[in-house]
């Protein structure tokens, strides 16, 4: 972190106060254009799978950069679409959900993808050819860096298992449904390239089973690196993998495939920061703990997937260095880090927790009746507010009194 961005950071917590969720919109124009650098020499579209970070002025961002935008609900399809992305860009991949809001998104004139023979033959029934659709298959590959991430493997509930693919094609025939795309998402944090060309190999074999193929999706996964020593996935060997992958089943078919991706993460994590100040050292015999005036109501990857962020002691960034176990202020254990080595903390400073811009607000909540925090936006070097903090009012106004 250079000092130009630490004291963007400190404004922007001396201006909108603690706790915060910072964006960077130039490491977010940066990661994609990487993922742009790295597919091109393919037909690729990327669509942001806007789960990660939902906030209306990032998917405006995003959007204006080039990309689609990626919806796992019928409410975030209209969030894209009330951020100005038209709906030929935007692709809603359904799982487990009502069949009602597969037909709203149809409505909406999305790209759906469906994940199950139930749904597809619903689908069949009311659409018939009528309307392109894709189709989410489980391919049965574990990967990614948890096991509450890993989405593709044999006991995952994502996807029609391959092994039905034979009922999926009975279906299709049946309905004369228009299947175009194949999609795949094997998981989160996958660094290994061969994970992708083996779920790529799977989506070939069963090209010659669907006529109207045009897409092969692989959904995103990408790995970002959350501590110092880890390498994110090698984008530009993944490229050239691609390349010479579809180079030969297009040569092979004698027509052009398209390559889908939707990356989330990859887009806005490393842009995020979380900035939190510090209420209380308190010092036990075994432990020094670091309590800050935030808990995994508002960042609850640490407890939740056992993930790691970095954290820089903005106000004393130089100190000497002391182990602390940072915790939340939540009725419940709530451990942001445990024995981390950091300058030396004092109440009253300011620590910016990293990689926070991916499932950090997404994932946050009123637990323990606490707001949510605001969220800024730094554009062209100057702050904007993209959310405000919540109010007493925010945490009431849903409620009915029923009792006198």
């Amino acid at each position: 972190m250079n000092e130009y961005l630490k004291s963007q950071l400190v404004q922007a917590a001396q201006e909108f106060g603690t706790p915060l969720y910072v964006y960077n919109a130039r490491t977010i124009e940066e990661q994609y254009n990487k993922l742009k650098e790295s597919f091109a020499g393919l037909r690729y579209r990327i669509f942001y799978a806007s789960k990660a970070l939902t906030n209306i002025s990032i998917l405006r961002l995003i959007h204006s950069l080039g990309a689609g935008i990626d919806c796992s609900s019928i409410n975030e399809l209209k969030m894209a679409l009330h951020a100005g992305c038209s709906p030929s860009n935007i692709l809603y991949t359904s799982n487990g959900i009502s069949f009602d809001e597969i037909s709203e998104a149809v409505a909406l004139g999305a790209h759906v993808n469906i994940d199950s023979l139930s749904n597809l033959k619903k689908f069949g029934e009311k659409f018939k050819s009528n309307y392109p659709v894709g189709i989410r298959l489980r391919p049965n590959i574990l990967a990614g860096g948890n096991l509450k991430i890993s989405t593709g493997h044999d006991k995952s509930k994502f996807g029609i298992p391959v092994e039905q693919i034979n009922e999926v094609v009975q279906i299709a025939k049946m309905y004369d449904l228009q299947i175009t795309c194949l999609h795949i998402h094997t998981g989160s944090e996958i660094k290994d390239v061969e994970i992708f060309i083996k779920g790529l190999q799977v989506l070939f074999e069963l090209i010659p089973q669907f006529p109207n193929l045009q897409v092969i999706d692989l959904g995103g996964g990408f790995k970002v690196p959350y501590k110092p020593e880890e390498e994110g996935t090698p984008m530009h060997e993944l490229g050239k993998a691609l390349v010479k992958a579809f180079q030969e089943v297009d040569t092979t078919y004698g027509k052009q495939f398209e390559v889908w991706f939707e990356p989330g993460k990859f887009m806005v994590s490393e842009a995020g920061y979380f900035l939190t100040e510090v209420n209380v050292i308190k010092e036990t015999k075994h432990v020094t703990f670091v309590g800050v005036n935030s808990g995994f109501n508002h960042l609850i990857r640490p407890m939740f997937y056992d993930a790691y962020h970095g954290i820089v002691n903005l106000s004393n960034p130089n100190g000497d260095p002391h182990k602390y176990t940072v915790v939340g202020n939540i009725c419940e254990t709530d451990t942001f880090a445990t024995d981390r080595a950091l300058p030396e903390v004092k109440e009253g400073d300011l620590l910016a927790f990293l990689n926070a811009g991916a499932y950090g607000f997404e994932m946050s909540s009123n637990f323990n009746s606490r707001y949510k925090p605001a969220e800024v936006l730094i554009l062209k070097d100057q702050l904007h507010l993209i959310r405000k903090r919540d109010t007493w009012e925010d945490l009431i106004k849903q409620q009915i009194q029923v009792i006198e």
